[in-house]
């Protein structure tokens, strides 16, 4: 069996040390999900209905383009796929990531980070951006999560 990946999506970087805590955790390699525009702080301001985030929330349909494409999920059967809440549920670009790439047969397992929102249903709304994987919600993880405390969630997932 393959040592996991920890692919991330972080805007603001909360999401970015949860990622890198998780990995050290589970002795997992580490990828970042990048816009190929990357998001400035008025590009994030949720209480402007046109800031590019609102746009994007509001159109579901909508699929950021990203970076690049070097993701190695190829090598890995288990992907912890985390990212920020936006609106109840996961930035539209996861559902590029989760398209761009063959995740048949791959566990997908969620975590988020988030101001108060929990995971709710999103496992259910990304589920037909990778068709033939098995994709659950872990959970959410906030503030600074000890080791010992990443092992045990990483066990129980």
């Amino acid at each position: 069996m393959s040592k996991p990946l920890v692919a991330y999506f972080s805007a603001s970087g909360v999401t970015a040390r949860a990622a890198k805590a998780l990995a050290q955790a589970a002795g997992a390699d580490l990828y970042e999900i990048r816009p190929a525009q990357p998001y400035t702080e008025a590009d994030l301001d949720w209480m402007n209905r046109s800031s590019r985030s609102s746009v994007e929330m509001n159109n579901r349909a909508f699929r950021p383009e990203l970076a690049d494409l070097d993701a190695p999920v190829a090598a890995h059967d288990t992907i912890f796929l985390g990212f920020p809440i936006w609106w109840g549920v996961a930035p539209t670009i996861v559902n590029t990531f989760l398209e761009a790439y063959d995740f048949s047969g791959k566990t997908i397992i969620l975590f988020a980070t988030s101001g108060g929102s929990g995971l709710g249903r999103t496992a259910d709304a990304l589920a037909p951006s990778c068709p033939g994987a098995t994709i659950q919600n872990g959970g959410l993880l906030k503030g600074s999560v000890l080791p010992e405390a990443l092992k045990k969630w990483i066990e129980k997932q």
